[in-house]
């Protein structure tokens, strides 16, 4: 089965065609095999860049430029022009955006072929085309720029929300501690870049609710303390400071991560967002996982899958395709589409 892919949720146009096999297992990713077959990206970074983050008008503006060019490049050979399921992101995001990508798509398609898809759902399965096993149950985390949540996975078709940030998510802590630093746009893989060659032990920056026993995140008090920080210091190194803010901001995830996967007895872990991609944050998880002799699989997707792309839609949009068939089964008796 081909799905074609449209994601327009923020400032990132993107299109994609994936091919899915098998259907879906309950208690693993077994069963399920996807292949990208165009994965397409058209970055707005630069149009946003001089005001040091996204604007909804521009944002519309360039994916009303960039769809029609990114289609006419995934259709070639006629691949896109008939697929089976078309996926399109319906929210959460910025509407202006999303709207372009869904009239878009509404324009090119019959209703019965469109299947409507979360962004987050999106991070969520992105691990998938990896071709990697998870084993349930399994806790999820997603971080990104615009969310901060933590996920219990009974498996792919079931997940409660253990918790999430009560203010900044982590990404945007990021992005504005970033601009603190008098860094451009996005900031994360500056700091992130900083962070490496800086001492994360220099300076002794909070890590907001890390003992509180609830799942939830607040990174808007740690933003809060560089600001004092860089305020009351005369002598300012950047790499300490962003290694610093970094260690503090991941200190909080992984603790609470780590934290739901002993009570919960999960087999698995796996993060997902535009701040997974974070290699450091992915190998000190590897490391606490180690360390505290967890026997605990750790999944994290490629940095092109962790942050936005249609790709991760169409996989979305693939088991969205699955349940309904199967609840159409279920409630009918036979399958009627």
């Amino acid at each position: 089965m081909k799905i074609l892919a449209i994601e327009t949720s923020c400032d990132e146009t993107a299109i994609a065609l994936v091919e899915a096999k098998e259907g879906l297992s309950s208690s693993t990713s077994s069963g399920l095999r996807f292949k990208i077959l165009k994965n397409l990206v058209a970055s707005q970074i630069k149009v946003h860049q001089p005001f040091g983050g996204i604007v909804p008008n521009l944002a519309k503006r360039e994916h009303l430029k960039n769809l029609p060019i990114l289609f006419k490049k995934i259709a070639v050979n006629g691949h896109a022009i008939n697929p089976d399921i078309v996926a399109v992101t319906v929210g959460p995001g910025l509407e202006p955006c999303l709207w372009t990508g869904i009239n878009f798509t509404k324009e090119l398609y019959k209703k019965s072929k469109i299947i409507g898809v979360s962004h987050l759902e999106g991070h969520l399965y992105s691990f998938l085309i990896s071709k990697r096993k998870i084993e349930f149950p399994a806790i999820s985390l997603l971080v990104s720029g615009g969310h901060t949540i933590l996920l219990l996975m009974k498996d792919l078709n079931h997940y409660k929300k253990l918790g999430e940030t009560r203010d900044d998510a982590v990404g945007e802590a990021f992005d504005k501690v970033g601009r603190l630093l008098g860094l451009p746009y996005p900031a994360g893989p500056i700091i992130e870049k900083f962070a490496k060659k800086g001492n994360p032990e220099a300076v002794n920056f909070p890590r907001p609710m890390i003992n509180q026993k609830n799942y939830d995140f607040s990174f808007s008090g740690l933003k809060t303390a560089v600001f004092y920080y860089l305020k009351n210091q005369e002598e300012r190194f950047l790499a300490d400071i962003a290694a610093s803010f970094q260690a503090a901001a991941f200190d909080v995830l992984i603790s609470k991560t780590l934290r739901a996967a002993q009570e919960y007895g999960v087999k698995s872990i796996s993060i997902s967002g535009g701040v997974a991609a974070n290699k450091t944050l992915q190998k000190q998880f590897k490391l606490r996982i180690k360390n505290l002799k967890l026997k605990i699989d750790f999944l994290a997707p490629p940095k092109f899958l962790c942050t936005d792309n249609a790709a991760m839609i169409a996989v979305a949009g693939y088991i969205n395709y699955l349940k309904e068939k199967k609840r159409r089964l279920t409630a009918n008796g036979n399958l009627s589409i």
